[in-house]
């Protein structure tokens, strides 16, 4: 009976990071964009590790949006300037 807390807690564990930017998709598709169903609409993995997932064209925008805004965080509203795909 002791693996069972344990289980749970390492479900707990990392369940917390895959959920961290799920309000961005949340935002997305408040502001109009209903094609935005998971993170893979700015990146190229569905579930991106921090610090180490790669970003398609749309992410890349951002980022660049988030240094020549000198932003502290990107703020899913650029995408309205996106003139990619």
């Amino acid at each position: 009976m002791r693996i069972a807390p344990l289980l749970a807690a390492a479900v707990l564990l990392l369940a917390v990071p895959a959920q961290a930017k799920i309000p961005f998709v949340k935002k997305a598709q408040e502001l109009g964009f209903a094609d935005c169903k998971n993170c893979q609409y700015c990146h190229v993995d569905k579930m991106p590790k921090k610090g180490a997932s790669e970003n398609n064209e749309r992410g890349k925008f951002l980022l660049k949006m988030k240094t020549d805004k000198k932003a502290a965080e990107v703020d899913v509203a650029w995408l309205k300037d996106y003139k990619g795909k």
